[in-house]
């Protein structure tokens, strides 16, 4: 999977996915987080073109940012391990949960 960052304020990061096929799909990031137990920062994201119903599926990466803090195609790392996985839905589990960080 590819990713193209589109340009833009912190407050609308949205970057491009791009399957094996070519097929692109744009995605907004929910948020960035760094586990020191991994050694790792994470980024969460959902599809842009979604309707206020629709159940929202969010990918988890990880990612290398270079020295100036941004991200490149070559950046996104598919998460592989089960305690890996496990880790990252309980941070988003913990996001979902509070109030003053998802907004509502």
């Amino acid at each position: 999977m590819a990713a193209k960052i589109n340009p833009g304020d912190d407050k609308d990061r949205q970057i491009t996915l791009i399957d094996d096929q070519g097929n692109e799909e744009l995605f907004e990031v929910l948020f960035t987080f760094h586990s020191d137990d991994y050694d790792k920062s994470y980024v969460l994201l959902y599809p842009a073109a979604i309707g206020e119903d629709e159940d929202i599926e969010v990918q988890a990466f990880s990612y290398d940012a270079d020295d100036a803090g941004d991200v490149t195609s070559s950046d996104l790392h598919e998460i592989e391990s089960d305690e890996e996985w496990a880790m990252v839905q309980g941070v988003l589990n913990t996001f979902l949960d509070d109030d003053r960080l998802s907004g509502e």
